[in-house]
């Protein structure tokens, strides 16, 4: 995967996902849930190369920037404990597609329980 085309397309596969465009800039391609509103992936173009930040566990983070140094990094403008960004064509495309989908599950709608009477 290593276009923003691709990325989106695999988001896109994700039940009740959505593509936003929430910023006066076009760079930023916002994945979010319908159920909630809440993102799970931005896809952008940065120094020439496509990203995608993802949420992720706080445990998760370091070792997939232990995996792919080049191509995990503290999350771009984000919350570098919860969330790493890829760079596209640095990571091979199993694991992107592992991250992605971990954070869309990280951000999904909580599903309450329905009462017994």
């Amino acid at each position: 995967m290593t276009t923003r085309q691709e990325a989106i397309d695999f988001c896109l596969t994700l039940d009740g996902a959505y593509e936003d465009y929430p910023f006066t800039d076009g760079n930023w391609t916002v994945m979010r849930h319908r159920g909630n509103r809440k993102s799970f992936a931005l896809i952008y173009e940065y120094q020439g190369r496509m990203q995608v930040n993802v949420k992720c566990r706080p445990a998760d983070t370091a070792f997939w920037r232990d995996a792919y140094p080049q191509g995990v990094l503290p999350g771009y403008h984000m919350n570098k404990s919860h969330w790493n960004t890829i760079v596209l064509g640095r990571v091979p495309e199993g694991d992107v597609k592992n991250m992605i989908a971990e954070s869309y599950r990280l951000t999904a709608p909580i599903k309450k329980e329905r009462k017994k009477c």
